[in-house]
């Protein structure tokens, strides 16, 4: 369905999970690659992995919050292949410790900003500009569906910057409509890479989450990479800004929590809600009570081995 013969694509955050899972998909349609993320390792053996099905592949090492590093990376690109046809920008960080908004500190704030939504910002103009300047191009963003509402899992941060991503999103895909660079973005409900799996179900997650979403179930990686191909594809030439909710629902029905989130026991003694919590209106079911102490090594210490 999908053929990118002859394009090269860039992809942000490409070392591990979703980054990687794209970087495979568009190997495998044809296209050539340039690949960034902050860690040299695991970036190289993403790259090799592409290489194996013929490939050719471009690993830059970068860091989104660095302008130098991101003109380096796009420049590289450039120069290696000629042009870059897709950017993918997947980059991104979150926050674990389900802080209230009230006690949330300035600096992880600031931090996820920077990642999430102006290191976006900063590979979108670099790359729009030479989409611009060649008439044609697809920027396709990965936003999230805590961009299009508020939520209960307490991430002030990243909400702020997704939702910032995706209103860039239809601003630079109005401003950039008519002359050939088409900027759309894909807002993945909770997706399971094969790294993130077993602690999630380990810690009931996978089950919480579940209860949540209308389909009563996770995401799998391919129903994300799927939707990315496609915006990224001439099969979507005439959509831009348009933001693509890959949720199993959960955007459409809002509200769905039936318990009170286990994370609103973390950080109760150091950072309390103000006044109270939210009661929930179910019993907390017994695979959500192994996690009412938080996750160990972030919100407790490690048992000794």
């Amino acid at each position: 369905m999908f053929d990118f013969d002859g394009k090269t694509v860039l992809i942000t955050g490409a070392s591990y999970g979703l980054g990687d899972a794209f970087a495979r998909a568009f190997a495998a349609a044809g296209a050539s690659l340039v690949l960034t993320a902050r860690t040299t390792e695991l970036l190289e053996a993403v790259a090799t992995s592409c290489r194996e099905v013929g490939a050719t592949v471009t690993a830059e090492p970068g860091d989104v919050t660095v302008e130098d590093d991101v003109r380096r990376v796009v420049a590289r690109g450039i120069e290696e292949h000629g042009a870059i046809d897709v950017l993918v920008n997947n980059a991104g960080i979150a926050d674990l410790r389900g802080l209230a908004a009230e006690v949330y500190d300035t600096e992880t704030f600031e931090q996820v900003i920077q990642v999430d939504l102006v290191g976006a910002f900063r590979y979108a103009r670099e790359v729009g500009y030479h989409m611009l300047e060649r008439g044609s191009g697809s920027i396709v963003n990965i936003c999230s569906i805590m961009a299009s509402g508020g939520n209960d899992l307490n991430i002030p941060a990243y909400a702020a910057a997704k939702g910032g991503l995706l209103t860039l999103t239809r601003q630079l895909g109005v401003e950039w409509a008519d002359r050939g660079v088409r900027v759309n973005s894909v807002s993945p409900g909770f997706i399971v890479t094969e790294m993130t799996r077993a602690p999630l179900e380990m810690m009931g997650m996978t089950s919480y989450i579940a209860s949540r979403t209308p389909m009563r179930r996770v995401g799998e990686v391919h129903e994300i990479v799927a939707p990315v191909l496609f915006l990224a594809s001439d099969l979507a030439s005439y959509i831009t800004g348009v933001d693509l909710l890959v949720d199993g629902g959960t955007n459409a029905s809002r509200g769905y929590a039936q318990v009170m989130p286990i994370h609103y026991e973390w950080n109760k003694d150091t950072a309390p809600r103000v006044p109270g919590w939210y009661e929930g209106l179910t019993p907390r079911p017994a695979w959500l009570q192994a996690l009412e102490a938080g996750i160990p090594g972030l919100h407790y210490p490690m048992p000794d081995a």
